[in-house]
């Protein structure tokens, strides 16, 4: 090494960058490796000594610059040259089979369909751009529109080339944007959290959201050190040299002769350049999809990474760019989702959590098992009446799933495995928290602690008053808010502003800087405006979007305060029921204690502050959304709230002007006239995941 001339290095720098690029793409692309790793490293460490001793023959796309040094204050949003949409799922083989009659029907063509399908990839989207072969910018698909610039940790995925592969001729795309999808590996998930379990940090719980916290990582630094990978499934956009227009879905323009005018061929260039892609099979009859699905339900047990279904796309491209979009989805495209894996565990115990409004929520502990990509030990049994509806008991062997590979729940009872040891579980008088009196209210599913101190609601109230969309104290979290209820320091949200610098550096892991930033954010919410203070209150039925109307209406904390439930119900939003519980929330000593302190420590909430999103442009607009049966995590009003928070409208009856139609349980018969009229249906537990993003569908 010490012999070599500056030219030298730069010819040996250049020979070893064609050949670990060479061997990368044999190894992610093709999946077969021509050399050992031990013998790959060698390369790549001679590379990193040539370009230490001459730091002028570093290049962008060398396979070193892959770790980038800098951290990133924020993740900056960039706006998608076109939407980035989302597919419309289906669950059944009939619906895939109306989804091919729908296809043909739109191409009024007698001609042969063929469709593309392959694994729907459980990652984060992503999306590429490379300008003259190299990578230029990479996003996150965020809401459709606008994406975040996750460039620098992309660059850190050893199977995202950095630089494309030549075509044939030696040419390359002048530009190109590509989608796909980055993910972790089950085999790299499994070590990450034995390594984070070893080193005793919380384990991540489960393979996509591992990924998705991984590439948004402030420091790409920390985003080299886990193990992502990537698949990339679509040409967005391309534009080959001496053609300065981009002819590609869904672009207008004419794809006759593109090289990614198929789909099939859209992947066999992606792989080309160097992109890995998923593995493929092809269909032209519902019959063959039918087959497909049957056989894709058993290979994705084989696959590297967790599917929870396959992706079916029309082949001709040109086509399916006629065929356009419904504004949220391809016409031209499916989603077919894998019925939930179904595994058997044992009830080990049933326990009560008291939520923030002091509703007890039952919970079976569960023998550890691992069902869709995770272990799992626990899974709420809703209330009372799912109990005694399934005939729930300690000891039971049970069936167990995750809706919609999410959210664990009992779906039935083994009986013939009982043994006469099993108990049922029988409802306490007294709240376990607090010893207080439990009742249930007439007309209600849910039973409510009853406590005005209640240490178990404190902590939840706490947290919601904290929250981002209530008075958005950054890092008081729910592990400060233990510390600070264990320690004595907070009675309710008020005592949060008398809180002191060597209050805060007492409790567990709190030093100078995070104590430092705490009090500052503290000192900041005293400036939040009224619509905020009233949602963080956390009244029962007062949801976000019923606060802005309170506010906009009142004007004051005073003027909310003393109006009579005539006034209340005359606001927007505010009816009856709301009222009502408002008149009950201020009237309790608690709340009159609450405010006088909030008051007392410059808590001014008299800003107004304009509404976020409701009923203007958000990742719902324009869209028609009908909720039938019950939504995981929220009320039938705070469901509602969230699709006009994001833009949609919300409506009782369901219609060819509906977009989707939200079903949880105990659907009506509104379930049945949206398959009739062949609506979009959009199960509960995904509906209720994405509102709480901000995401549409």
């Amino acid at each position: 090494m010490s012999a070599l001339s500056e030219k030298e290095a730069r010819e040996r720098a250049e020979w070893l960058r064609r050949e670990i690029r060479e061997h990368q793409y044999r190894y992610y692309v093709l999946d077969a490796p021509t050399i050992p790793d031990s013998e790959y490293d060698k390369l790549y460490r001679e590379l990193e000594d040539i370009e230490r001793r001459f730091p002028s023959l570093v290049t962008p796309d060398s396979p070193t610059q892959r770790v980038g040094g800098e951290v990133s204050p924020a993740f900056r949003s960039v706006p998608h040259r076109t939407p980035v949409l989302s597919l419309s799922n289906a669950f059944s083989e009939g619906e895939v089979a109306a989804f091919v009659r729908r296809v043909a029907d739109l191409a009024g063509e007698k001609r042969s369909l063929t469709f593309v399908v392959e694994p729907k990839i459980d990652g984060l989207s992503i999306v590429l751009r490379y300008e003259s072969g190299f990578l230029s910018l990479g996003l996150t698909r965020g809401d459709g529109l606008t994406g975040e610039d996750v460039t620098r940790n992309v660059r850190t995925v050893a199977s995202v080339p950095l630089r494309l592969r030549e075509l044939p001729g030696g040419v390359v795309p002048e530009f190109l944007e590509v989608r796909g999808e980055v993910y972790l590996a089950k085999d790299d998930f499994a070590r990450l959290n034995e390594e984070r379990e070893a080193e005793g940090l919380p384990t991540f719980a489960n393979p996509r959201n591992a990924a998705a916290g991984s590439l948004r990582q402030l420091d790409p630094r920390v985003t080299a050190k886990r193990p992502l990978r990537a698949l990339f499934y679509e040409v967005r956009e391309i534009a080959m040299p001496g053609n300065s227009q981009t002819g590609l879905f869904p672009d207008p323009g004419e794809l006759s002769g593109s090289p990614a005018a198929t789909e099939i061929g859209s992947l066999e260039l992606l792989k080309t350049l160097g992109f890995p892609v998923p593995t493929y099979t092809t269909a032209t009859s519902v019959d063959d999809l039918v087959a497909s699905i049957a056989r894709w339900s058993e290979l994705r047990r084989t696959l590297p990474y967790d599917t929870d279904g396959i992706v079916i796309k029309l082949d001709d491209r040109e086509l399916a760019r006629r065929l356009g979009s419904t504004g949220h989805s391809p016409r031209a495209s499916l989603a077919y989702k894998f019925p939930p894996e179904q595994v058997e565990t044992r009830v080990l115990d049933i326990i009560l959590q008291v939520g923030r409004t002091g509703v007890l929520t039952p919970t079976a502990i569960l023998e550890p098992v691992r069902v869709a990509g995770s272990t799992v030990s626990r899974a709420t049994l809703h209330n009372e009446d799912i109990i005694r509806e399934k005939d729930v008991r300690i000891g039971d062997a049970v069936i167990l799933q995750k809706a919609g590979d999410v959210i664990p729940e009992v779906v039935s009872v083994i009986k013939e495995k009982r043994t006469g040891e099993e108990r049922e579980f029988h409802w306490p008088d007294k709240c376990p928290a607090c010893g207080s009196e439990v009742v249930r209210f007439p007309g209600e599913v849910a039973y409510r602690c009853t406590g005005m101190s209640c240490p178990a609601q404190l902590r939840e109230k706490l947290i919601h008053f904290a929250s981002r969309d209530a008075m958005d104290i950054r890092g008081l979290g729910p592990a400060v808010v233990d510390a600070l209820v264990e320690a004595g320091l907070v009675k309710d949200a008020g005592d949060i502003y008398a809180l002191t610098v060597e209050d805060i550096r007492a409790l567990p892991r709190q030093g100078e800087k995070s104590t430092d930033k705490l009090i500052s954010a503290i000192h900041e919410s005293r400036e939040r405006p009224l619509a905020r203070l009233i949602f963080a209150l956390g009244i029962r039925h007062v949801g976000q979007a019923a606060s802005y109307s309170l506010a906009d209406h009142f004007g004051s904390l005073d003027a909310f305060l003393a109006a009579t439930p005539e006034e209340l119900t005359k606001v927007p939003d505010i009816g009856p029921l709301t009222a009502d519980s408002i008149v009950r929330s201020r009237n309790q000593p608690s709340m009159t204690e609450l405010i006088a302190k909030l008051k007392r420590y410059g808590v001014k909430a008299a800003v107004s502050e304009s509404r976020p999103a409701v009923g203007a442009k958000g990742p719902l607009e324009g869209q028609t959304v009908v909720i039938t049966g019950s939504v995981p995590g929220m009320t039938r009003q705070e469901a509602e709230e969230k699709v006009r928070e994001l833009g949609g409208t919300v409506s009782s009856s369901v219609s060819r002007k509906t977009s989707f139609v939200v079903v949880g349980d105990n659907p009506g018969s509104k379930l049945d006239k949206a398959r009739e009229l062949g609506i979009r249906i959009i199960p509960a537990h995904e509906f209720a995941q994405a509102v709480k993003q901000g995401r549409g569908f």
